[in-house]
């Protein structure tokens, strides 16, 4: 499975961005997906994640102002971000839970794309 992230950029606090994730290889193993972000000197944390089921979840920082939503049919994630603050500039990396059953037993994998940089000015 390979992971690509597009959308990020340089945007006003107040403003908007959509973040996109495009899957490839064996999507059809996927299973739960989600985004993540890394600020300079800060761990990388789970800002929402999205079920295969469309169960959603969300860190409390961004609760009603971000968006998570998948078209499997477009193999595609989303993530919705609106009333954009200066806190919120990170790299936004997007991650995939890839489920492989065989005979032996199932096999949980995790994949990442590279990131996509979202920058919030005051």
């Amino acid at each position: 499975v390979q992971l690509v992230e597009s959308g990020g950029g340089l945007v006003q606090a107040g403003g908007s961005l959509r973040l996109s994730c495009l899957a490839s290889g064996r999507t059809i193993d996927i299973d739960s997906m989600g985004w993540y972000r890394q600020a300079p000197g800060k761990q990388r944390e789970l800002v929402a994640g999205i079920t295969s089921g469309g169960d959603t979840n969300y860190a409390d920082s961004v609760k009603g102002r971000f968006t998570i939503s998948r078209d499997i049919a477009k193999n595609t994630m989303y993530l919705q971000m609106n009333n954009l603050k200066p806190e919120d500039t990170a790299v936004y990396l997007c991650h995939a839970n890839v489920v492989v059953v065989t005979i032996e037993g199932k096999n949980v994998f995790d994949y990442w794309g590279k990131g996509t940089l979202v920058t919030v000015s005051s």
